[in-house]
């Protein structure tokens, strides 16, 4: 005797395909707000408004923009080799905070939509 189905498979596909495409929309929604995003890395200062050194980046950790502060000016002589590594280094602070708060907030956004059950 043959089995004959009332296609109600035919129905959780199309569930399941509605279901991946607003997870491929949440996910673009999300990738959209990472790209739009700013975050500030920051270094040499004890407090908010006396760093050295900001970077600018988005949540994708592209790089947008460095900026130094005004005491740096008197701090650095780029003919001195100790001074200009020790700039290259509060750059790299200032880039590697950037990049763990772009991280946290990149989990934030992606995190939730990382457990999709292997429909992505």
């Amino acid at each position: 005797m043959a089995y004959r189905g009332n296609g109600g498979g035919m129905g959780n596909m199309q569930n399941i395909m509605k279901q991946a495409q607003k997870m491929q929309e949440e996910m673009a929604a999300a990738k959209k707000e990472l790209e739009d995003a700013e975050v500030l890395g920051f270094s040499g200062g004890g407090e908010e408004g006396d760093e050295t050194v900001v970077v600018y980046m988005n949540g994708e950790k592209e790089i947008n923009g460095v900026e130094f502060g005004s005491q740096l000016s008197g701090m650095i002589d780029l003919s001195d080799e100790d001074d200009v590594a020790m700039l290259e280094d509060l750059i790299m602070a200032a880039i590697n905070d950037g990049y763990k708060k772009a991280e946290k907030l990149y989990e934030e956004k992606m995190g939730p939509l990382g457990n999709s059950g292997g429909l992505m």
